[in-house]
């Protein structure tokens, strides 16, 4: 059964596909034809995911789907201002800057990148590519995400990042990702990173929308493969406006010996915040860490779903998410950490912890377990509470005015995440946009 929440753009969405499958046919490989094909088979089956859907049964799509939105773009009609891009400028950052405008890449605003060993490029030119080929769309299930079916069936372009066996990036890569539009629009950008063994990148993520922009719903999905050995510091920044809606999706995939550690830092201004992170530990020895921090406002919907996925021995995972609930805002975190039968010698540690500033706020936090294996190491938990008022009032007897006093208590608070940035310089961005959050 189909689910049209909103018939105009599902419509709209058949349409651009009938002519998607015309230039896929003749322009891309058989596999890549099919692969789009199968997709949207996928995507008319499950349809818009409504509220009876049980991994969205906290998060009411039908406000943000409800609007008129352009799926095509004249991207001659945009405007770039250097303002827009001060937005996620990052002091005392030395890196190499990559900016998408609404998801495509723009050559002329990103630095070429001199080094050795590391390609960027559209993801339109990396198609007929051997890394391409041999890994876009082999970790994303289009059978159970109803987003990133349609994404894989209708993705026009996107972002390609592959770093050589052996190579390490000195500098970390900053991609902004930047909203610009003076019509409703709803995009599909796609991402494929693709490590090889021994390799070593940071790469910084940042979101962020112009302040003139109209209504836009991004359906991002990214795939990040990591050999043998391979090291990734992965860092996502979300900002938005009012007018953002965002639907990420990232799967990862890990071999041997790797460790993958990602940051998620998401503010308010965002209307709709929605992240599907998924992390398959294929082989033994890996590491995998994530620590995500949620400062949420306004009528803002803060939505955070993670799957950690132990499939083989002698593996660690850590993940801890913390989330700043003010005004009315809701906040949603469903962690799931699956230990194979395979997975013994697992350590695998989750907690979801949550600092209410407001009573009209609400969280619901649901940390999963799923324990096949008879020799692990395991445990998850989730707490929701205030503010300490003696810590509160012993601050306030030191001098200390209230907001000041408060500012410190959160900042206490968000340390266990924040202190697990190795970059100075990002460690020091984040907290300035936890202090411009609580104003």
């Amino acid at each position: 059964m189909i689910t049209k929440i909103n018939n105009q753009l599902y419509d709209q969405l058949v349409a651009d596909f009938e002519v998607r499958s015309i230039i896929s046919a003749s322009s891309e490989s058989n596999e890549l034809h099919a692969l789009r094909e199968d997709a949207f088979e996928h995507f008319k089956k499950l349809g818009f995911p409504t509220t009876k859907v049980e991994d969205w049964k906290y998060t009411n799509l039908t406000p943000f789907l409800k609007q008129a939105y352009a799926t095509e773009i004249d991207d001659e009609n945009i405007t770039i201002t250097d303002s827009a891009l001060a937005k996620a400028a990052i002091a005392g950052l030395d890196c190499y800057k990559v900016v998408l405008v609404n998801g495509k890449y723009n050559a002329g605003l990103s630095d070429v990148i001199g080094e050795e060993g590391i390609g960027v490029s559209a993801l339109s030119s990396a198609v007929n590519d051997a890394s391409f080929k041999a890994h876009f769309g082999k970790y994303t299930k289009i059978d159970q995400f109803h987003f990133a079916a349609l994404n894989t069936a209708l993705f026009n372009d996107g972002l390609f990042i592959e770093v050589k066996k052996n190579a390490v990036v000195k500098k970390p890569v900053h991609i902004i990702h930047l909203l610009s539009s003076a019509g409703n629009i709803f995009i599909q950008p796609r991402f494929l990173f693709v490590l090889g063994s021994n390799a070593e990148v940071s790469i910084v993520e940042s979101f962020v929308t112009a302040d003139d922009c109209a209504a836009v719903f991004v359906n991002n999905v990214a795939e990040i493969v990591l050999d043998e050995n391979a090291h990734m510091q992965h860092y996502y920044v979300q900002t938005g406006t009012e007018q953002t809606r965002m639907v990420q999706q990232t799967d990862v995939s890990q071999q041997a010996s790797s460790v993958y550690n990602n940051y998620k830092a998401s503010f308010p201004g965002a209307a709709l915040l929605r992240n599907n992170f998924n992390v398959a530990l294929n082989a033994e020895n890996i590491e995998s860490h994530l620590w995500g921090l949620y400062l949420a406002g306004g009528k803002q919907v803060v939505d955070n779903h993670t799957i950690v996925d132990h499939r083989k021995p002698h593996c660690q995972s850590n993940e801890l998410y913390k989330g700043v609930m003010k005004d009315e805002a809701i906040a949603v975190f469903n962690g799931k950490i699956f230990v194979r039968k395979d997975a013994q010698k697992t350590n695998a540690f989750q907690q979801n912890n949550n600092l209410m500033l407001s009573q009209k706020a609400v969280v619901d936090s649901k940390p999963q377990l799923e324990i096949y294996a008879d020799d692990v190491k395991c445990s998850h938990g989730s707490t929701v509470g205030q503010f300490n008022k003696e810590a509160l009032f012993y601050l306030k007897s030191r001098g200390i005015g209230e907001e000041k006093a408060r500012a410190l208590l959160i900042h206490a608070f968000a340390f266990d995440v924040t202190e697990k940035m190795p970059h100075d310089a990002i460690q020091a961005h984040i907290n300035h946009l936890i202090e411009d959050g609580l104003k």
